[in-house]
């Protein structure tokens, strides 16, 4: 009776860890480890992240579109095309799109505060060896590659880092932050004409170097936004979440299963169970060392993944919202740089006095700053949805450049300023803005870097492309013609993307009506089943 009951005993401990554990896919399906998100501050210190990107946007993107007024002097020294001379802004701009995937990753290893930091001092590196340029040649790799470069480092980190520390109030965030490239481009157009005047293009670009290196203050502003690391168990797991779980979940089985086989060789060992039931133990016992290997194979491929997708989330090019929005980003990009690279020669060419061409930028950076603030607070009220506001605003501003060539005299061109700058900062200030909202801020670093790489094609052959036409029919106007044709094709896909938004929310909104319906129709069971 003795044996058989320990008999009865070792079968017992045996069967309950097997029967639990050997089916791990099982548990893995039905539990995952989330990371709660951080907590979104939206006021306090979220402010002094604002003047960073503020400053930033200014002293970046600002100065670019300022730049157009050193176009006419280096043209006229190096003697060379519109086209040509318009490589070094469009390779300034298409750097700063190609690297903003690197800048993202980098921020991700490092810090956005260091990385912004080293920016700052290749803009200012770029800059003033630029200054020392004997040819075109050398000015498309200082100010054009190296201070695009730095362009990324310190823009990107910014940008992401604005969209972390805000949530209610991103859209006026943005707009307010976008704003500086406003301000600054007002300031330095004028001031750019002047310290040419005085100090030739060269000295210029010397002082503009120094300037540049108040980015690394801007650097010195960002601080990190503490992030909530405790897990939780939810039924659902994200896009890279589930290496983690995974790997937990392995070792919390590995944990149960080996005590169990413990115990069962102590059973036998006492008990004096026969030869076969021996036997039998170290032949299922072999499960254990495979099982084991399988596991931390599974684990060691996850963690790279999880890895990986921790600097780089590729998975967002398997995205359709998000490619149709970054098409929008190429053709937008097309004609977003061109017109304020040539409004100042295009002006010059019809005669307008040198300080009255500079002072159509100012005029133009005035309204773009109101576009941003009063356009942004309107999309933060959500009357309409974002994708179709920027969908409008794009259509209108590819609706003024093309009228851009019936102006001629100066009150029409302070006319067609006015008009590009009020629409182009409606456009700037939410077009940032509609990012997260197509694939969540978790993933707005990843994506950012990614969408500024798409755009980036635009953005290089944009002023080009604008300049060829231009040398082609000897006429500035033809440039605006391009810009405003592309930037209708670009609301094409805005079109494409609103219509995906709506058939995607309405199989949600089946999806919540049908299981609505199901637990109804349960409820109604359960109640019969009890009468």
């Amino acid at each position: 009776m003795l044996e058989d009951s320990g008999k009865d005993i070792v079968s017992t401990v045996w069967q309950k860890p097997v029967q639990v554990n050997m089916d791990p896919p099982v548990k893995a399906r039905n539990r995952r480890v989330v990371v709660e998100p951080s907590a979104v501050p939206d006021g306090g210190y979220a402010w002094f992240i604002l003047l960073s990107c503020f400053l930033v946007f200014g002293l970046t993107f600002g100065v670019i579109k300022a730049f157009g007024v050193f176009y006419v002097d280096i043209h006229q020294y190096f003697e060379t095309t519109a086209a040509g001379t318009s490589w070094i802004t469009s390779i300034a701009v298409a750097t700063v799109h190609i690297v903003a995937p690197l800048a993202s990753a980098l921020s991700a290893r490092y810090s956005h505060r260091s990385v912004v930091i080293m920016g700052g001092l290749m803009c200012s590196t770029g800059v003033v060896l630029g200054a020392f340029a004997r040819n075109l040649i050398e000015l498309y790799l200082t100010a054009g590659f190296l201070n695009g470069f730095g362009y990324a480092l310190t823009w990107t980190p910014t940008v992401t880092m604005l969209g972390m520390y805000f949530e209610k109030r991103r859209p006026v965030a943005n707009a307010l932050a976008s704003s500086g490239e406003c301000i600054v481009t007002f300031i330095l157009t004028p001031l750019f004409q002047l310290l040419i005047d005085t100090f030739s293009w060269r000295g210029a670009l010397l002082i503009l170097g120094g300037l540049q290196l108040n980015l690394c203050v801007c650097g010195m502003l960002l601080r990190p936004l503490k992030a909530t690391r405790d897990g939780t168990y939810v039924n659902e797991v994200k896009a890279g979440e589930e290496g983690l779980s995974l790997q937990l979940l392995l070792k919390e089985d590995l944990d149960d299963i080996k005590p169990g086989f413990q115990t069962e060789r102590e059973l036998h060992i006492s008990e004096g169970s026969d030869q076969n039931k021996n036997k039998k133990f170290l032949e299922e016992a072999k499960v254990i060392p495979n099982l084991t290997k399988d596991y931390t194979n599974n684990s060691k491929r996850t963690e790279v993944r999880t890895t990986v997708l921790k600097y780089v989330d590729y998975t967002l090019i398997t995205n359709a919202r998000f490619m149709v929005y970054s098409m929008f980003g190429v053709f937008a990009a097309l004609g977003f740089f061109a017109p304020s690279l040539f409004l100042v020669p295009y002006a010059r060419s019809k005669g307008i006095e040198e300080y009255q061409a500079a002072s159509l930028m100012s005029i133009s950076a005035v309204l773009d700053l109101f576009g941003r603030v009063f356009f942004g607070w309107l999309a933060n009220l959500r009357l309409v949805e974002t994708v179709q506001q920027l969908t409008i605003t794009v259509i209108l501003l590819g609706t003024v450049l093309l009228l851009c060539p019936l102006a001629s005299s100066f009150s029409e061109l302070v006319a067609f300023s006015a008009a590009h700058g009020l629409v182009y900062g409606a456009t700037v200030a939410i077009h940032i803005t509609v990012l997260p909202e197509v694939v969540g801020v978790q993933r707005l670093g990843s994506a950012l870097g990614f969408f500024m790489l798409i755009r980036s094609s635009g953005g290089l052959l944009g002023p080009p492309v604008a300049g060829f036409f231009i040398d082609k029919m000897d006429n500035y106007g033809t440039g605006f013609l391009m810009s405003g044709a592309a930037l209708i094709v670009s609301a094409l896909f805005l079109l494409i993307l609103h219509q995906m938004n709506r058939r995607s929310q309405g199989v949600k909104s089946y999806g919540t009506h049908t299981d609505k319906a199901g637990r109804r129709a349960e409820g109604k069971e359960h109640d019969m089943s009890l009468k």
